[in-house]
């Protein structure tokens, strides 16, 4: 009979993921949320190190340390930073990660200068209908065609200059949270903050159910996410599995589902581990865990950028659904729940492969499968026999 999970505190869930939008956090600016996260790792008495930038690294003791895994969340975001001061006063701004102008447009913002924070609002270069008509609706879409003005009294390059913004000033988007009774949980930055949220309220589940997992267990809380380099200088250990934890896209084209929790089966860096990624998904079936599975086109994740920076590891990305991701995104309770369930799953799960802790194999007796039956073998192009080819070249009579 398998064991029933703990159940997770969803209201515990809600809380530090309401929190945590509270805190700006563009990558480059993270310092604050990583002494967020350390404080809850604190409170569950989980035990961690920092990196120089900030990036967290905890260990779950497990009954044995080898072959141990990792599960990573990123805690930074997209944002802006500036890019110019105009001669009006107003900021030029570049994006800080991967997203289109069109959703900073209209949005409250702080901008973090060396002394202090000022408010703002970014703007289309032609943002009034009643000074522009209808050319208005003929601006292009890109960060060239936006920018943020301050609420300060600026109108010149010289007054905000003096008032201590500087080229490199970071700027952060109000998040706009709002939960409703519903289940749904709609805000920027769910990306990757409902991820986070969902990966220390799986960590709660399992101290408080006092269960020891199989082995030791690396939960990463990484802060480059966004641009790519994520948790590339992150693994100490002998890590032989790391599972990222990210969000999913629901649209048009898409398999996921803002109420279940999805396995991608590649993205932009191809496909993940075959096996790991048919552990997590058989965990999810054995716990009647709402699961999808996906693709993601245009995607990357902290576990690409892992085997990106050289490690030997199997991989794999599990997911929350989520609606208009790096927009105003939406998501909803099922599918924090149902991740929140499969990261608890998974790391009460016995490794993959216990031959993954000796590097270096020098037999295929401890090698994978990937094909179980000879039916997966069959395929409709025939080849010919090898004993009908062999030595044709060298007879001048064939």
């Amino acid at each position: 009979m398998i064991p029933k999970l703990p159940e997770p505190d969803l209201n515990y869930l809600q809380r530090v993921l309401l929190e945590m939008l509270a805190i700006p956090s563009p990558t480059g600016f993270t310092d604050t949320i990583v002494r967020y996260v350390a404080e809850r790792l604190k409170e569950l008495g989980i035990p961690f190190e920092l990196t120089r930038r900030g990036t967290i690294r905890a260990t779950l003791k497990g009954r044995r340390y080898s072959p141990d895994r990792a599960v990573a969340a990123h805690v930074d975001t997209i944002g802006a930073i500036v890019r110019e001061i105009q001669d009006t006063g107003r900021l030029g701004l570049a994006p800080v990660g991967c997203w289109s102008s069109r959703f900073a447009e209209g949005s409250r913002v702080s901008v973090f200068t060396d002394h202090g924070v000022i408010r703002g609002s970014v703007l289309p270069l032609l943002a009034s209908g009643h000074a522009f008509n209808t050319a208005v609706d003929e601006m292009p879409i890109s960060w060239d065609h936006v920018e943020l003005r301050l609420d300060a009294f600026t109108y010149s390059r010289a007054e905000t200059v003096a008032l201590g913004v500087n080229i490199g000033d970071f700027v952060a988007f109000d998040p706009m949270p709002e939960f409703t009774e519903s289940g749904y949980i709609s805000a920027r930055h769910l990306d990757d903050k409902a991820g986070v949220a969902a990966l220390l309220a799986a960590l709660k589940a399992v101290v408080d159910s006092g269960r020891e997992p199989p082995i030791d267990c690396h939960p990463l809380f990484t802060i480059t996410e966004e641009t790519g380099s994520g948790a590339a200088g992150a693994l100490p250990w002998d890590v032989s599995e790391f599972v990222g934890i990210d969000i999913a896209p629901s649209a048009k084209g898409q398999q996921s589902t803002e109420h279940a929790v999805t396995v991608a089966m590649q993205d932009s860096g191809g496909p993940y581990d075959f096996h790991l990624s048919r552990h997590l998904l058989k965990l999810a079936g054995q716990h009647e865990i709402p699961v999808r599975r996906d693709l993601f086109r245009y995607y990357h994740s902290d576990a690409q950028s892992a085997v990106e920076a050289g490690h030997d590891i199997r991989t794999a990305l599990i997911a929350f659904g989520c609606d208009a991701t790096h927009g105003y995104e939406r998501t909803h309770i099922d599918s924090l729940a149902a991740m929140t369930q499969l990261i608890s799953a998974y790391l009460l799960s016995p490794p993959v492969f216990a031959s993954d802790a000796h590097a270096g194999k020098d037999s295929l007796e401890r090698f994978s499968h990937q094909l179980e039956h000879e039916a997966q073998m069959e395929n409709d192009t025939r080849v010919p026999a090898v004993e009908t080819l062999v030595g044709r070249s060298d007879d001048p009579d064939r």
